[in-house]
C-alpha cells in the first residue's frame, strides 16, 4: 500500500480544557464514567463518580493542574501535539491526534485525515500506551472502534499492539534515561500508573482468551508487563538489580483500596528513612509528561522526599517527542504498510 493511501492516528488519554474546577470536574466525570476505568455496574458507578469522587476530587485536581498548567495549556495535550507534529514533518502521509476523553475527538481526527487524503485506504492507530490494560489501551481501542463502526468510514482500521517489550521502544526509553545515569545515584525507581488489583484478573481473561482481535495481545498482565519492561530497560542500560525498583503510583482510593503494590510514595519514604540521598524516578507507563509525572512525582513526591532525606529526587522526563521515538513510529507504520503491498 502506497504512503499516500494510509493515515496515522495517534491517540492519548486526554486532559481538561482548563485548570478551573468546573473543567476538571467535567473531565473527571467523563473519564471515570468509562466502565473500563471504574468497572462497577452503571448505577453504582454513577453514584460514586457523580455523587462522590468527581465533586470531592475536582478541587484538589484543579489545584494540581494549576501547578503545571502553561500559557499554551495542558502539558499532556501540548506534548502529544508536538509528537504528532514531529512525526508529520517526517512523513508524506496525514497524521492526526485524538484523545480518548475530551478534545481533539476521534471523530474530528478521522475527518482531518480524510480531508487531507480523500483516497484514504487504511488508518493505522497507535495508542500512546506502552502496556495493555482494559482501562487504558483497551478503552482507547473500544472508543475508536465504536466511532469507526458508527460512522461507517470507508477505510480499514489497523491497531498497532502494545509495545512495552519491543526492542525499538526499549532502546528509545533507554536513550531518555541514559543522560541521568552519568552521576552517581542511590536508586532509580520505575514508577508505573497503578490499577486496582481486580483489573489484573479481568485483563488476564482478555489476554488468555484473546478477546481483543484487532491487535496482537501481550503475553502478560499489566503488572508483569511493568516488571518485564523495567528488567529489559535495566539490562539495556547496565543497571544492577540492586540499583532499581518497580513501584506503582496514582491510586484512586475511594474506588478501590486494593491497588497494585508497592506504592511509589511508600518506597520513596523508605528510601529516605534508609539514608538514600539521590533518587531518580522514571515513569514508563506515560509517553508524554502529564499531571501524574510533572505534579505527582516532580512536585509532590519530590518535595516530600527531599524534606525527609535532605537529598534530591530527579524526575526523568517522559519520551515526549524524542527524535528516536519519532523515527520508531515511522518504522512501525512502514512495517505495517508493507504487509499490505
Amino acid at each position: 500500500m502506497q504512503d499516500r493511501q494510509i493515515g496515522l492516528l495517534l491517540t492519548n488519554l486526554g486532559s481538561p480544557t482548563s485548570s478551573d474546577v468546573k473543567s476538571v470536574r467535567k473531565f473527571l466525570t467523563e473519564f471515570l464514567m468509562d466502565k473500563r476505568v471504574v468497572d462497577f455496574p452503571y448505577w453504582l458507578r454513577f453514584l460514586l463518580v457523580r455523587g462522590i469522587i468527581s465533586p470531592l476530587r475536582a478541587p484538589k485536581s484543579s489545584a494540581a493542574y494549576k501547578r503545571i498548567w502553561t500559557s499554551e495549556g495542558s502539558p499532556l495535550i501540548i506534548e502529544s501535539e508536538r509528537l504528532a507534529e514531529s512525526v508529520r514533518k517526517k512523513v508524506n502521509y496525514p497524521v492526526a491526534l485524538s484523545m480518548n476523553y475530551g478534545e481533539p475527538s476521534t471523530e474530528s481526527a478521522f475527518e482531518q485525515l480524510i480531508q487531507q487524503q480523500p483516497d484514504l485506504k487504511k488508518v493505522i492507530v497507535l495508542p500512546l500506551y506502552p502496556h495493555y490494560t482494559m482501562s487504558s489501551f483497551g478503552s482507547a481501542v473500544h472508543k475508536i472502534r465504536q466511532v469507526y463502526q458508527r460512522e461507517k468510514y470507508p477505510f480499514q482500521l489497523k491497531f498497532l499492539p502494545p509495545f512495552y517489550h519491543h526492542p525499538d521502544y526499549i532502546s528509545v526509553l533507554s536513550s531518555t534515561i541514559q543522560p541521568y545515569l552519568d552521576n552517581d545515584y542511590d536508586k532509580i525507581l520505575f514508577s508505573y500508573h497503578g490499577i486496582p488489583e481486580r483489573h489484573l484478573r479481568k485483563d488476564e481473561k482478555i489476554i488468555t482468551q484473546n478477546i481483543e482481535k484487532d491487535f496482537q495481545m501481550p503475553p502478560y498482565n499489566y503488572q508483569k508487563q511493568a516488571y518485564e519492561m523495567s528488567r529489559l530497560t535495566a539490562e539495556k542500560l547496565g543497571i544492577p538489580k540492586e540499583k532499581y525498583e518497580v513501584a506503582f503510583q496514582s491510586r484512586l482510593t475511594p474506588v478501590s483500596k486494593q491497588w497494585l503494590k508497592p506504592y511509589t510514595t511508600n518506597r520513596l519514604e523508605t528510601f529516605a528513612q534508609n539514608g538514600a540521598k539521590k533518587i531518580l524516578v522514571v515513569c514508563p507507563s506515560f509517553i508524554n509528561d502529564c499531571l501524574e509525572t510533572l505534579e505527582e512525582i516532580g512536585i509532590e513526591e519530590k518535595n516530600k522526599f527531599e524534606l525527609r532525606s535532605g537529598g534530591s529526587l530527579t524526575l526523568i522526563p517522559c519520551i515526549n517527542n524524542h527524535p528516536e521515538f519519532v523515527a520508531t513510529i515511522q518504522k512501525w507504520v512502514k512495517e505495517v504498510s508493507l504487509v499490505d503491498m
